[in-house]
């Protein structure tokens, strides 16, 4: 593995692997920038086929926290980590302390919470090692907790900006809406589509969860391998992330993607693509911070009302980019990627000042 000449490296400051045969812990942590503060992402847990498998998705994801925590207005910078393992069958409280020994070793210069894989009671056990850990319990009225349902919260404040910019409508009342992959964002994601009286068609691959969402719901089940292509108003990716792509852009059957995924873009050309298509795109990591928002203001001992409040500017925030994006005749990501890119650049300028 080349790592410094791999495209996803990016500039990276550090990446380190950790290894605890004892338990199982095959680990990668990746931080990609520190110039706002020290780096803030959740821990993946997933079965990668190779070790570069999980090198790149890892440098990929960090990256992107560092762009979603510099368009949060969050003073952490970027980092990620993930554990190479499947999250069903290899877990145990043991693998999660050393975890925790992992991410103390770096000082504070990493700040972990759940993710894909991961769960507030593993972070309870990354906690027994280390004070570099969020997304825990909460008492009533303190920031905290699963991110989930604060992550579903942004999107679908999102899903509503965009509707009002591409369809003019402001309300999701009669709007159809594909949902790919319905766990713990998806799933929250749909209650508050289908309170607003949303249409949904859903996918998973786990059919126990496909059959909650259409009884509670009155969702429509699609096959996952066609939810990309419905015939919908918006479809939103709540899964694993490159999912829009050279193969699949031609195929997207909805007017506007907008959803919880992290990565969705395999590369950042595929936002021109989407573009080409008529295809109004929401950047993730703009759309679906509500999550780092949560975990980061518990590390800082915030309220679940401060919390509340900033997830609220996302749509703000998303409408500021399609307006610019359609001012200047760019795509939404890239729009996205230089006001990200101009907030971290202009703090790194002011640290070497």
């Amino acid at each position: 593995m080349e790592i410094y000449a791999m495209r996803e490296f990016d500039g990276h400051e550090l990446v380190v692997f950790g290894h605890n045969a004892g338990v199982g812990l095959h680990a990668v942590v990746a931080v990609h920038s520190t110039a706002l503060g020290p780096a803030a992402g959740g821990c993946r847990m997933w079965p990668y086929p190779t070790t570069d498998a999980a090198v790149v998705d890892v440098l990929r994801l960090s990256r992107g926290m560092s762009y979603k925590n510099a368009m949060a207005g969050l003073p952490f910078g970027g980092g990620k980590a993930v554990i190479i393992g499947d999250s069903r069958q290899l877990k145990s409280p043991e693998l999660f302390e050393a975890f925790g020994r992992f991410v103390d070793s770096l000082g504070g210069r990493y700040i972990t919470a759940e993710d894909v894989g991961t769960t507030a009671t593993d972070m309870e056990s990354v906690r027994r090692a280390t004070s570099f850990v969020s997304g825990l319990g909460r008492k009533p009225g303190d920031a905290g907790g699963d991110p989930g349902p604060k992550t579903a919260l942004g999107v679908y404040l999102g899903i509503k900006a965009a509707v009002k910019f591409r369809l003019g409508r402001t309300d999701l009342s009669g709007v159809s809406v594909a949902v790919q992959g319905i766990g713990g964002v998806g799933y929250h994601l749909c209650r508050m589509l289908a309170a607003d009286g949303a249409h949904l068609r859903v996918a998973d691959v786990r059919p126990a969860a496909i059959e909650r969402v259409c009884d509670e719901l009155k969702a429509l089940a699609v096959p996952v391998e066609s939810v990309l292509s419905e015939d919908v108003d918006v479809f939103a990716p709540c899964a694993l992330g490159a999912i829009l792509n050279a193969q699949t852009i031609p195929h997207v059957g909805a007017s506007i993607v907008a959803g919880a995924a992290n990565n969705q873009l395999a590369e950042d050309k595929d936002g021109l693509a989407l573009q080409h298509a008529g295809i109004l795109y929401a950047p993730d990591y703009i759309i679906n911070a509500g999550g780092i928002i949560s975990v980061a203001r518990e590390y800082q001992g915030a309220t679940e009302a401060q919390v509340t409040a900033e997830i609220q500017a996302i749509p703000g925030r998303l409408t500021e980019i399609f307006e610019r994006a359609r001012r200047e005749s760019r795509t939404t990501n890239a729009v996205a990627d230089q006001m990200a890119q101009d907030r971290i650049n202009a703090s790194a300028q002011r640290l070497v000042a």
